[in-house]
Order: structure tokens, then C-alpha cells, then sequence
């Protein structure tokens, strides 16, 4: 499956139809999936729909035996050698902006700050 051509809407979608299937496999009802979460029936169906708040959802993936997909899905990032020669050793806290056309000055604009 592409994920690059579609929507934040559909992929979230696409997920919560692969967990129910997931779900499904296991023989487990909703309800007995939230149980041993420590969810509500409610919060389960949502995830199915594709609406779940990342600590649900994590939950939902460790009751069903599938955390270690977490690996998959978000490998751990490292930093690039050239990063960690630009920080020297430090923590990188957040990225650096980076000058975009709409955001540069254009040579004809007159108007001092």
C-alpha cells in the first residue's frame, strides 16, 4: 500500500481497519480487548475507525501481542555524522528553520521595521 498518495484521514483509517483485523485473528471481542487494555469498549471501536490517542493505541498493540511492530513502524532515528559534528557532543533539542521563499524578504519591499 502507498501511504504517500493518500490522506492523514485514510491512513488512520487503514490502521484501524488493520488493527480490527488484527484484533479479529486473535479471536478477541471488543470488549475483552478493552478489558485486558484497561480501555472502555468505546475507545476499541474508535481505534477500529481510526481515531485513537497514541497511549490507546499503544496499549491496544501490547494487549494484542504486536509491540514490537513499533520497531517497524518508527524505527529509532540516529543522528547523521554531520549533525552530531555540528552539536559537538550536545543533545539536539529541535530543528532549525529553514528560509522558505514566502518567508525571505523580497528586494522590493520598502517597508522598514
Amino acid at each position: 500500500m502507498d501511504f504517500n498518495s493518500m490522506s492523514p484521514a485514510a491512513i488512520s483509517l487503514e490502521l484501524g481497519q488493520r488493527l480490527k483485523r488484527a484484533r479479529l485473528n486473535a479471536d478477541i471481542t471488543q470488549t475483552e480487548l478493552a478489558k485486558r487494555a484497561g480501555l472502555n469498549r468505546r475507545t476499541i471501536l474508535n481505534a477500529e475507525k481510526g481515531k485513537v490517542q497514541l497511549e490507546n493505541l499503544i496499549a491496544i498493540l501490547a494487549t494484542l501481542d504486536l509491540i514490537n511492530q513499533l520497531n517497524m513502524f518508527l524505527p529509532d532515528q540516529q543522528l547523521s555524522p554531520l549533525q552530531l559534528a555540528k552539536l559537538k557532543g550536545r543533545e539536539r533539542k529541535r530543528a532549525s528553520r529553514k528560509n522558505t521563499p514566502d518567508q525571505t524578504p523580497s528586494s522590493q519591499d520598502t517597508t522598514s521595521w
